[in-house]
């Protein structure tokens, strides 16, 4: 197609998807009162800004930034830390501060992705094998919901935590909604001491609640995805019930420490406006999802969610079922970031991945997945999964230079 044509398919999936749009936007204005409530309630100032040096101690900034995040997500304590590297990172601490030899950790989402999988069951690196910590685990029924008949079974094994992954990862399944999230959740409690565990990455505010709000115990994410509204440089979280955050927060520093310490001289601002901007942006995010699953459904490619459908996280999945198609829409998404355009991305040998791995992400932070993205295994069907997105002026340039390149194939 040429640019004229695209920018009139571009047109056509705006019209088609105005529904989900309005709605997505009062999802947004009510997300951002969230805040702003949280806000004020912590009686955020200029102080809370900045950092500190040395062990911390009194750092009030950390300190605000913790009540503000639990405020948020709707959870009794929260960390919100730049000392997080990732969100495999957060959730590797989490899960050692809650888990002890001769626990069993559940997941009845199928498979964690492959770097969890790794802290979880490779031998001889630390994980929580290496700890005698058992892992079990529960697929998906064919058409992407809980087994329910199987984790009944499964929870005879008495396991200390049950895992849930609301995200879709690598997998080829809708995200997980609140509302899917809450029944498979009040049915495990209903059978189960087990601390129900979610992971929250690619969730925050696609809903104007999370997780916890329907009885998870613990959820975890990054600050390099939705929550930290593309200002954050680094980190990540973990909220739920304040006696497990505080186990948490000594896997973090130490058993004698906990939140008492931990300096940041930089300062807090980017972590207090990332999470103000989050609502917005998350925003921007799932309306170019649904765009690109729009575009791309019209051009003849599968894509999950299917169009027309809310977006549970901000990933758009799209089944090239070819892998220079694949390769080539990476390379697509790469030419029209603000950083590194000129760079062609190729597949390689990721840590932490089975397969090779590509990856677009010309980023302002980097490998940032709330900024525009696009990243895949290199294994069939040949599955992209774009996300995020700053702006939405930003997601339509790269959607009509995608649309020009596969709308004649």
């Amino acid at each position: 197609m040429n640019e004229t044509q695209a920018i009139a398919l571009l047109k056509e999936c705006e019209r088609d998807n105005k529904a989900l749009f309005d709605e997505i936007d009062e999802t947004a204005l009510y997300n951002t009162e969230k805040v702003l409530a949280a806000f004020r309630e912590c009686r955020v100032a200029e102080r809370h800004l900045k950092g500190t040096t040395g062990y911390g101690y009194g750092d009030i900034g950390r300190e605000t930034l913790n009540k503000v995040f639990a405020m948020t997500l709707g959870a009794e304590d929260a960390i919100a830390s730049p000392y997080f590297a990732s969100g495999t990172h957060a959730l590797k601490v989490s899960l050692y501060g809650l888990l002890r030899p001769g626990d069993t950790l559940l997941s009845v989402t199928g498979a964690p992705y492959d770097t969890l999988m790794s802290v979880i069951t490779e031998k001889g690196i630390g994980s929580l094998a290496d700890y005698n910590v058992t892992y079990k685990q529960v697929d998906l029924t064919k058409d992407g919901d809980f087994d329910y008949p199987a984790i009944e079974k499964a929870l005879s094994c008495d396991p200390k935590i049950v895992f849930l992954t609301r995200s879709r990862g690598y997998s080829d399944r809708d995200a997980f909604s609140i509302e899917r999230l809450g029944k498979a959740i009040q049915y495990i409690k209903a059978r189960s001491r087990a601390i129900v565990f979610v992971d929250n990455c690619y969730g925050e505010f696609t809903e104007k609640s999370e997780p916890t709000a329907v009885g998870a115990d613990v959820i975890v994410g990054s600050f390099t995805k939705n929550i930290g509204g593309g200002l954050a440089p680094s980190g990540g979280y973990a909220a739920g019930r304040k006696d497990l955050v505080e186990q948490i927060a000594f896997s973090l520093t130490a058993p004698s420490l906990g939140t008492e310490i931990g300096s940041y001289a930089p300062g807090y601002q980017n972590f207090f406006q990332g999470l103000f901007l989050a609502p917005h942006v998350v925003a921007c995010a799932l309306k170019g999802s649904i765009l690109f699953g729009s575009a791309f459904d019209k051009m003849g490619y599968r894509t999950i969610p299917s169009p027309g459908k809310r977006c549970g996280d901000i990933i758009r999945s799209i089944v090239f079922e070819d892998p220079d198609k694949l390769i080539r829409f990476c390379q697509i998404i790469q030419s029209v970031s603000p950083i590194d355009a000129y760079v062609l991305p190729e597949p390689w040998d990721m840590p932490g991945y089975k397969e090779q791995v590509i990856m677009a992400a010309g980023t302002f932070v980097g490998g940032a997945s709330l900024e525009l993205t696009a990243d895949a295994p290199i294994k069939p069907p040949y599955i992209a999964y774009v996300q995020g997105g700053l702006t939405i002026e930003h997601i339509k340039l790269a959607l009509i230079k995608c649309i020009e390149e596969f709308g004649d194939q």
